[in-house]
């Protein structure tokens, strides 16, 4: 939906989870006969929930744990633990600086070069635990190391940045083609983040597996803030969305969308879903766990920037288990813990017995600054069916 910002332009409508709302549906479905699992390649979890590759959040321990309890966790194949012989003395700088020191300290801690053979030592300590080894790279190190990665015995490749589109103009060398990746790569391909139809469309036939959705809406980054850049999750969710729907019918290969950062409620991961994702990727949620590498801090992989950090340094003070976040039980009532359970009651009360079936959810708005007499008024039906 557009409306005119002058004669010659047009500015669209677009929607983050607080904006909307999901109907019940007419029909609901006993929770125990929801599933929430979700598919990535040849690979099942049992929740759609991923661990976002940020060191502070996801170390290969905390990889491990997530794939015990049916999920995955990203780990950052440029961060600390690939840096650092011993990374956990170099967390506890982080850690113990003060809010005034901690850039500036992520900085240069982050100036440490990345070493191949820590890569190696990272995945096969989670390929010895018996988990996936899911890792995550910047498009240039990508070029550089993806094969070191590979050959170590990764199951899943994440190629990130804040903003990452398919056709990279630059004087500098050779940019990473994906498609001449994916010719050449056997396992699993996840791309982002990106937030619009063409873009995804032109990951999607490039071969990719799953993209990944969103800029700058994580609690650790500032990029909307720093750069003006980013759409809000729903409406970006579900132009991916429509992507991948349009892609697959016309080729018959799924590709999963993953919305990554912005949540930190059950009832907003369901909100994504029903805007099309079949996943999400959670960062500053998992940070309150004491399992994570440097709880009770998280930063984003754009913090250390050395050019333009666009991030900081996140305490998040309310601590508990990452079983316990996932599956509860629960000591609150706002839908920050037990999550999967949130989930679970949003599908069931909506009458979605599977995560594609929340695709169809209609899904309502109430803008409060739209004011009596303009096109659209409090409580009108956006129509978000696919």
């Amino acid at each position: 939906m557009e409306f005119s910002l002058s004669p010659h332009r047009r500015i669209r409508l677009t929607l983050g989870f607080d904006d909307v709302s999901l109907v019940p549906s007419a029909t609901t479905v006993d929770p125990r006969d929801v599933d929430v699992s979700f598919q990535l390649g040849p690979h099942s979890f049992k929740f759609p929930i991923i661990a976002s590759a940020m060191d502070g959040v996801v170390s290969p321990s905390f990889a491990i744990l997530l794939h015990e309890l049916g999920g995955l966790g990203v780990v950052n194949l440029e961060g600390i633990f690939t840096r650092y012989e011993k990374p956990q003395s170099v967390l506890q700088q982080i850690v113990a600086a003060s809010d005034e020191e901690s850039t500036a300290l992520l900085q240069q801690i982050y100036r440490e070069p990345v070493k191949p053979k820590l890569i190696e030592d990272v995945i096969r300590q989670m390929k010895d635990a018996g988990a996936l080894a899911a890792g995550s790279l910047t498009p240039r190190a990508t070029r550089d190391m993806g094969k070191v990665a590979v050959d170590a015995g990764l199951d899943i490749l994440v190629v990130q940045s804040t903003v990452t589109s398919p056709r990279y103009r630059t004087t500098r060398g050779h940019a990473l083609s994906i498609s001449e990746l994916t010719e050449n790569l056997e396992i699993p391909l996840l791309v982002g983040n990106c937030v619009s139809y063409e873009v995804a469309l032109e990951f999607m036939h490039a071969g990719i597996d799953g993209v990944l959705v969103g800029v700058g809406p994580g609690q650790a980054c500032t990029t909307r803030a720093v750069t003006g850049v980013g759409v809000p999750q729903v409406t970006a969710t579900a132009e991916v969305a429509a992507a991948r729907d349009d892609f697959h019918e016309n080729t018959g290969k799924y590709v999963s969308v993953i919305t990554d950062g912005g949540m930190r409620q059950g009832g907003q991961i369901a909100k994504a879903l029903a805007a099309g994702a079949d996943a999400v990727m959670l960062g500053s949620i998992f940070a309150g766990c004491p399992e994570t590498p440097a709880a009770p801090y998280h930063w984003g992989m754009a913090t250390p920037d050395p050019s333009l950090p666009r991030g900081t340094r996140v305490r998040v003070d309310k601590q508990i288990p990452a079983r316990q976040l996932l599956f509860g039980p629960t000591s609150a009532t706002d839908g920050t813990e037990n999550l999967v359970g949130c989930i679970v009651s949003s599908m069931s009360l909506c009458g979605a017995a599977r995560i594609r079936e929340m695709h169809e959810i209609e899904l309502v708005f109430s803008l409060s600054f739209l004011s009596e007499g303009k096109n659209l008024q409090r409580g009108q039906r956006l129509g978000m069916g696919v």
